[in-house]
C-alpha cells in the first residue's frame, strides 16, 4: 500500500470540523474523533516506549502494536455497517496472547498490587497501559452510539494485559516491581 500525504497545513479544521476517512466532517469533539485522539495519543506514548528498547524481540513486538492501532484507527475512521472487520484480528488476539504467556512465564505470582515505575522503560509501558485503556473507554463509548463490532475492543483489552505484563517484565522479570503497601505511614513519620 502507498500513502501520499502532499498538504499538512490544510485550514479545514480552523471551525472546529474535521473530515472523517470518507470525507463526512464531523466536529472535532465528536465520540469517533475522541476515539481515534485516544488511539494517536496511545500511539505516540507507545512510540516513546519503543525508544527506551533494545533491539531485540519486546521491540520488533512494539513496532508491530504501532501497526495494530493505525489499522484500529482505520477500522474506526469510516463510519460503517456492518462495521469495518479489523485485517487479522484472530492473529493479532493470538500474537498478544502469546506475548503475555511468554512474559509471565518469566515473572514471579504477583503477591501485591503493582505501582507505575521502576525501570524507564517499565515506567513507559505502564504509561501506555493507562492511555490504551483511555481509548478503549472512548470506543466503548462509541460502541455505544454503533455497532464497532467485537475485534476491536478485545484487541484493546488485550493490548493493556500486554502492556501490563511487559511492564513487569522490564523491571527485572518482576524483581524490581514498586508493589503497594497498604495503609503505610508516610515517609519520615514513623
Amino acid at each position: 500500500m502507498s500513502i501520499r500525504i502532499d498538504q499538512i497545513v490544510t485550514r479545514g479544521g480552523d471551525t472546529g470540523q474535521t473530515s472523517l476517512g470518507n470525507g463526512e466532517r464531523v466536529a472535532k469533539d465528536s465520540i469517533r474523533i475522541e476515539a481515534l485522539g485516544a488511539l494517536d495519543e496511545a500511539n505516540a506514548v507507545i512510540g516513546l516506549l519503543r525508544a527506551t528498547l533494545p533491539a531485540g524481540r519486546n521491540a520488533r513486538f512494539i513496532a508491530w502494536v504501532q501497526g495494530l492501532l493505525f489499522d484500529v484507527g482505520g477500522a474506526i475512521c469510516i463510519p460503517a455497517n456492518p462495521p469495518r472487520a479489523l485485517p487479522h484480528a484472530a492473529a493479532a488476539l493470538q500474537a498478544m496472547e502469546d506475548e503475555v504467556a511468554v512474559l509471565r512465564a518469566q515473572v514471579p505470582p504477583l503477591r501485591s498490587f503493582i505501582l507505575p515505575g521502576g525501570t524507564t522503560a517499565a515506567a513507559h509501558a505502564h504509561l501506555a497501559r493507562t492511555v490504551i485503556r483511555r481509548a478503549e473507554r472512548r470506543l466503548t463509548t462509541l460502541a455505544r452510539q454503533e455497532d464497532i463490532g467485537t475485534d476491536i475492543p478485545a484487541c484493546m483489552n488485550r493490548l493493556s494485559d500486554y502492556l501490563f505484563v511487559l511492564g513487569r517484565h522490564l523491571n527485572n522479570n518482576g524483581m524490581d516491581d514498586l508493589t503497594w503497601t497498604p495503609a503505610s505511614p508516610p515517609p519520615g513519620t514513623d
